[in-house]
Protein backbone atom coordinates (compact mmCIF):
# COMPACT_ATOMS: atom_id res chain seq x y z
CA UNK A 1 0.00 0.00 0.00
CA UNK A 2 1.42 3.80 -0.98
CA UNK A 3 4.49 3.88 -3.00
CA UNK A 4 7.76 2.63 -2.24
CA UNK A 5 10.28 4.55 -4.09
CA UNK A 6 11.21 8.28 -3.75
CA UNK A 7 10.71 10.51 -5.71
CA UNK A 8 13.53 12.16 -8.32
CA UNK A 9 14.33 14.65 -5.98
CA UNK A 10 16.97 14.31 -3.60
CA UNK A 11 16.09 17.59 -1.58
CA UNK A 12 13.08 16.20 -0.90
CA UNK A 13 14.64 12.34 0.05
CA UNK A 14 16.41 14.83 2.67
CA UNK A 15 13.73 16.76 3.79
CA UNK A 16 11.88 13.32 4.73
CA UNK A 17 14.69 12.32 6.76
CA UNK A 18 14.55 15.51 8.45
CA UNK A 19 11.16 14.77 9.61
CA UNK A 20 11.53 11.30 10.40
CA UNK A 21 14.41 12.61 12.49
CA UNK A 22 17.20 10.87 10.74
CA UNK A 23 19.21 13.80 9.64
CA UNK A 24 19.81 17.33 11.71
CA UNK A 25 18.30 20.76 10.55
CA UNK A 26 21.08 22.12 10.87
CA UNK A 27 24.32 21.05 9.96
CA UNK A 28 26.95 21.88 12.84
CA UNK A 29 29.90 21.97 10.62
CA UNK A 30 32.28 20.11 13.03
CA UNK A 31 35.40 19.31 11.01
CA UNK A 32 34.70 15.72 10.54
CA UNK A 33 30.99 16.13 9.52
CA UNK A 34 28.79 13.66 11.80
CA UNK A 35 26.90 10.96 10.49
CA UNK A 36 23.28 12.50 10.99
CA UNK A 37 24.56 15.91 8.95
CA UNK A 38 22.25 17.11 6.27
CA UNK A 39 25.15 18.16 3.61
CA UNK A 40 26.11 14.54 3.97
CA UNK A 41 22.34 13.09 3.30
CA UNK A 42 22.54 14.85 0.53
CA UNK A 43 25.50 14.20 -1.12
CA UNK A 44 24.58 10.76 -0.88
CA UNK A 45 20.95 11.20 -1.83
CA UNK A 46 22.31 11.81 -4.92
CA UNK A 47 25.21 9.58 -5.19
CA UNK A 48 22.18 7.28 -4.52
CA UNK A 49 20.04 9.17 -7.55
CA UNK A 50 22.86 9.14 -9.73
CA UNK A 51 23.23 5.21 -9.63
CA UNK A 52 19.54 3.90 -10.23
CA UNK A 53 19.42 6.23 -13.14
Amino acid sequence: MGKKKHGGDPKKVVRKLMKAGKVKKKCCRSESRCKRCPVLALRKAKADLAKAA
